[in-house]
């Protein structure tokens, strides 16, 4: 096999990525859904679709959609909850899949991963022959489908993935590289959105073989200084590594409402099962954060944010709550509006053990410990709406975490 047009290396790239993956699996667990337009979200007046199925896509729906807008364009669509704890469980058995032929992955969300391959033919053949086996082995054991692109750089298998979807294996040999670039849209190219795309139409360039057909040095006078990148990619060339177990930057959770909520100790209450829900998350990436942020939205879109950086940082849910409710109440105290949203969000990661971490941890600390080793047992099993803590409420009933 022979190297793409201006690339280096003879690496063997997959990106492996799951088809309607929110959708698809409200189809597998309910076989009524196969077949029929699903969409997956909030089924609410201000409600947003996480995702839609590809019976669904043929009417225009999509991700970041309006539901209300969704539901206009497919009046017979199904709308069903998102349920994320169902959605986890299959990401990390896809991810176990993937990890059983190259311990080279790199994730980009719950479902879609690049994997360098360059290493693992020896025990599993060539590239197409490991996607197939990828695919296989998620349709047999998930009931789900992936699509999967095999090529020499990330670029290339992200592009390829995306050819045949839902269910393709697509191939960019390095010799046919070019020629399966230029008759496509400038605007598949990565990091061209709508903006940027209108301005290289304007300029006479409106697919990758416009771009092949000039010199670097005609592409950097007519487009700046992004010129000579733009003209690498049309050429497919990309020289980005897969970087293995790619560690998250940040931890969030957020809550959209249906209608504006004006009790500050419902609030409180909402940004308490988000602090739990984040620290557990944070447990069990094996992660630890330092920073505490808040998101809040009102009823005309008006969005602010608040953090705070603590000393060390921490996982437990009562070092994270302390931060998460003074960051609220100095908020509330001083400007407090309806919401229409709210999130929490940690980042600032590390990833020490947390033997270093805390030296000499106190009686609250190893309380605290205990009290989210239970709770992470009892979510795994029964849910995580089996079990919370408590806040406090302005008339001073409940209880939280370190006595909030």
């Amino acid at each position: 096999m022979t190297r793409p047009a201006g690339d280096s290396g003879e690496r063997w790239i997959l990106h492996v990525d799951m088809d309607a993956f929110f959708a698809s699996v409200e189809q597998l667990d309910e076989p009524a859904l196969r077949g029929k337009p699903v969409l997956v979200g909030h089924d609410g007046r201000r409600g947003v679709v996480t995702a839609a199925s590809y019976e669904a896509r043929e009417f225009g729906c999509h991700s970041a959609q309006p539901m209300a807008v969704a539901k206009r364009q497919c009046p017979h669509a199904i709308v069903r909850p998102g349920r994320f704890a169902r959605y986890r469980e299959l990401s990390e058995a896809m991810f176990e899949i993937l990890h059983a032929v190259t311990p080279v992955v790199e994730p980009l969300s719950i479902d879609e991963a690049f994997l360098d391959v360059t290493g693992s033919q020896r025990l599993f053949g060539a590239p197409p022959t490991i996607a197939r086996r990828i695919k296989d082995r998620i349709a047999g054991e998930l009931g789900l489908t992936a699509s999967v692109g095999v090529a020499a750089n990330k670029f290339l298998a992200k592009l390829a993935s995306d050819w045949e979807k839902p269910d393709g294996l697509t191939v960019i040999e390095p010799a046919a590289t070019l020629t399966r670039l230029a008759p496509l849209p400038i605007g598949r190219m990565w990091g061209v959105g709508p903006a940027q795309e209108r301005r290289l139409r304007a300029v006479g360039i409106g697919c990758f073989g416009d771009l092949q057909r000039m010199t670097q040095e005609d592409a950097e006078r007519i487009l700046g200084s992004g010129g000579a990148h733009f003209w690498r990619l049309a050429r497919g060339a990309d020289s980005r590594r897969v970087v293995r177990d790619s560690r998250a930057r940040s931890i969030g959770h957020e809550q959209t409402f249906g209608i504006d909520v004006e009790s500050r100790d419902h609030l409180r209450g909402v940004l308490l099962r988000q602090t739990e829900h984040v620290a557990e998350r944070l447990r069990r990436a094996g992660l630890r954060a330092r920073t505490v942020s808040i998101k809040v939205r009102f009823g005309d879109f008006q969005t602010i944010a608040r953090s705070v950086t603590l000393r060390q940082a921490t996982d437990r849910t009562d070092a994270l709550w302390p931060a998460t409710r003074g960051l609220f109440d100095a908020w509330a105290k001083t400007s407090f509006v309806p919401v229409r949203l709210i999130g929490v969000s940690t980042s600032n990661m590390a990833s020490e053990p947390p033997a270093q971490l805390e030296l000499f941890p106190d009686e609250a600390a190893i309380r605290g410990r205990k009290i989210d080793a239970t709770t992470d047992a009892i979510h795994a099993r029964f849910g995580r709406g089996s079990i919370g803590r408590g806040v406090r409420t302005s008339r001073g009933r409940g209880s939280g975490p370190s006595g909030s």
